[in-house]
C-alpha cells in the first residue's frame, strides 16, 4: 500500500480525522485533507507527487481556458479541451505503456530496443480519467469550471479515492466541495463502511489470494480441470472482494469527512447478461467509457453492428486501462465480444437462472485471461478448464492441498456475500418493530468493531497483500 496497512488504520487516519473536527473552517478543513492526501500519496513514490501537482495544474489551467472560450469562441474552447486531453493521455502514455509499446515495436521489428523501466505512478489511471471527465464536463457546460486551484486539486487527490477509485465526476461533488456537514450518524456508518470493507479485502480476498497464486505459480504438469477451476472461481472472489472492499473503504473513508460518492458495485455476480455485469461491476469506470466514449462514437444511434463495433472499441480501451500487457487487452475485447453478441442473440430472453450461469462462465473464463501472467498461461488455464481431464498424483495433490477448512469456510462465506441477502434482510427489518430494528443497527456496529479488531490482529501477522487495482 501507500502506507503500510497498520501505519494507515492506526496514525495516519486518526491523526487526520481528530485535526479535521478540531479545525471549524470548511476552507481550513479543505487545505488540512489536501496536504494530508499528498502526503499520503508521497509513501508510494515521493517524486510523482510532483507528477500530479503538474498534472491538477495543467487541468485547472485547461478548465478556465475551457470556461474563458465556451460561449464566445467554441473552436478555441475544443482546441483547450483537445490538447487537455492529450495532456492527460501523454501522462498515462510516458508513465504506463511506454514499455508495452516499445516491447511490442521491439517484437515486430525485431531491433532489441531497449525497454524502458518506469515505476508506475499508482492510481494513475484513476485520478487521469478524474480530470478528464471535469474537463469535458466543462467544454459540454455540466459544470462550471472551478476558479479555485485548491478545489480541483482537492478533488483529484482526496485520499479515500486517489489510489484505486472509483472514479469520481467533479458535478458529483462540486457542491460537497465548498459546503458539506458530517452527521454522528455519517461518521459511524461511514466508520461501519470502512471496517466492512477491510474485512472483505483482509479477510475474504487475501484468503482466496493465497489459492489463487500458488495455483498460478505451479508448474504446467500440476493444472487439470479441478485445480484450474478452484483458481478461476477463487479469482472471481478475490477481485470482487479486494475491489468492492477498497471502494466500501473508499466510500466509508469520504463519509467520515461529510463526502457522499456514488456506489461502485451492485452485487455483478447475480448479473444474467454481459451487458447487466457491466452496469454493476465497477460502475463508476463503465460509466465513465459509456458518457465519454461511447456516446462520442455514436453509441447506438447508427443500428446495431455500429453499436457492436463501438462496445468492441470501448471495450478494447477498457482492457488497455486495467494495464499494459495484452492480456487485459485481450480479457476487454472478450467482454466486447460477447457485448457485441448480446446485440443479436436472445440472450435476455433466456430463463434467469440459464442466464445468470452464462454470464458466470464467460466472467470466470475472462478474469483466467486477466490474471494470466502471460498470454500463454492463459491460453493454457482457459484449456485446461474445459479439456484437463486428467488425475495424475501431482494435479490432485495440488487440488486437495487448496481445500483447507479455512478456504472452505471463508469460501462459503463469500459465495453468500456476493449475493443480495443484506438487502433482504434490512428489508424484513425495516418491516419490523422500531426496537428490534435498534437491536439489529447495534449488532452491525458490533460485528464491525470486532471485524475492524480482527483485521488489524491478521494484519499485524503480516498477512496483507496490496490491492489488486492499486496497480490501475
Amino acid at each position: 500500500m501507500v502506507f503500510s496497512s497498520l501505519t494507515f488504520i492506526c496514525v495516519f487516519l486518526p491523526l487526520v480525522f481528530l485535526a479535521y473536527y478540531a479545525i471549524p473552517q470548511l476552507k481550513v478543513r479543505n487545505y488540512l485533507l489536501i496536504v494530508a492526501s499528498l502526503f499520503f500519496y508521497a509513501f508510494g513514490e515521493p517524486v510523482y507527487v510532483l507528477l500530479m501537482l503538474v498534472s491538477t495544474v495543467c487541468n485547472y489551467v485547461f478548465g478556465r481556458l475551457i470556461a474563458h472560450t465556451r460561449e464566445s469562441k467554441k473552436s478555441q474552447a475544443k482546441a483547450a479541451l483537445t490538447a487537455g486531453i492529450v495532456v492527460n493521455l501523454a501522462f498515462l502514455a510516458v508513465f504506463k505503456y511506454a514499455g508495452m509499446f516499445v516491447a511490442t515495436a521491439d517484437s515486430i521489428f525485431s531491433q532489441s530496443w531497449e525497454i524502458p523501466v518506469v515505476a508506475l505512478p499508482i492510481g494513475i489511471s484513476f485520478y487521469t480519467f478524474q480530470a478528464m471527465s471535469y474537463l469535458i464536463d466543462t467544454y459540454r457546460g455540466e459544470v462550471e469550471a472551478s476558479k479555485s486551484y485548491s478545489k480541483v486539486l482537492l478533488y483529484i487527490s482526496f485520499f479515500p479515492q486517489l489510489t484505486a477509485g472509483p472514479i469520481i465526476k467533479y458535478h458529483d461533488v462540486d457542491k460537497q466541495l465548498s459546503l458539506r456537514t458530517a452527521r454522528i450518524e455519517d461518521i459511524t456508518q461511514g466508520m461501519r463502511r470502512f471496517s466492512i470493507g477491510l474485512g472483505k479485502k483482509v479477510l475474504i480476498a487475501n484468503t482466496m489470494a493465497l489459492t489463487v497464486d500458488s495455483i498460478y505459480g505451479a508448474s504446467p504438469g500440476e493444472i487439470n480441470i479441478a485445480v484450474v477451476w478452484i483458481a478461476a472461481i477463487g479469482y472471481c472472489l478475490q477481485i470482487y472482494f479486494d475491489f468492492s472492499g477498497y471502494s466500501d473503504m473508499a466510500l466509508g473513508l469520504a463519509r467520515m469527512f461529510g463526502f457522499r460518492y456514488k456506489e461502485n458495485f451492485n452485487y455483478p455476480y447475480i448479473s444474467s447478461s454481459i451487458q447487466e455485469f457491466w452496469r454493476r461491476w465497477h460502475i463508476s469506470l463503465s460509466t465513465w467509457f459509456k458518457e465519454y466514449l461511447y456516446f462520442s462514437l455514436g453509441g447506438n444511434r447508427h443500428g446495431r453492428l455500429r453499436a457492436g463495433l463501438n462496445k468492441l472499441v470501448v471495450f478494447f480501451t477498457c482492457g488497455l486501462w486495467h494495464g499494459a500487457s495484452w492480456t487485459f487487452v485481450v480479457w476487454g475485447l472478450f467482454h466486447g465480444l460477447f457485448l457485441m453478441l448480446e446485440e443479436y442473440l436472445p440472450i435476455k430472453k433466456l430463463p434467469k437462472v440459464l442466464g445468470v450461469i452464462y454470464t458466470l462462465l464467460v466472467v470466470a473464463v475472462g478474469f483466467v485471461l486477466f490474471r494470466a501472467d502471460s498470454f500463454e498461461q492463459g491460453l493454457f488455464f482457459v484449456s485446461q478448464m474445459f479439456t484437463g481431464f486428467h488425475f495424475e498424483y501431482a494435479s490432485t495433490a495440488l487440488a486437495m492441498e487448496q481445500l483447507t477448512p479455512l478456504f472452505i469456510v471463508v469460501f462459503l462465506v463469500a459465495l453468500v456475500a456476493c449475493t443480495p441477502l443484506k438487502q433482504l434482510v434490512e428489508r424484513r427489518l425495516l418491516q419490523s418493530a422500531l426496537l428490534v430494528q435498534k437491536l439489529a443497527t447495534a449488532a452491525s456496529y458490533v460485528f464491525a468493531f470486532v471485524l475492524l479488531f480482527v483485521c488489524i490482529l491478521s494484519l499485524s501477522g503480516g498477512g496483507y497483500n496490496p490491492f489488486i487495482y492499486f496497480r490501475f
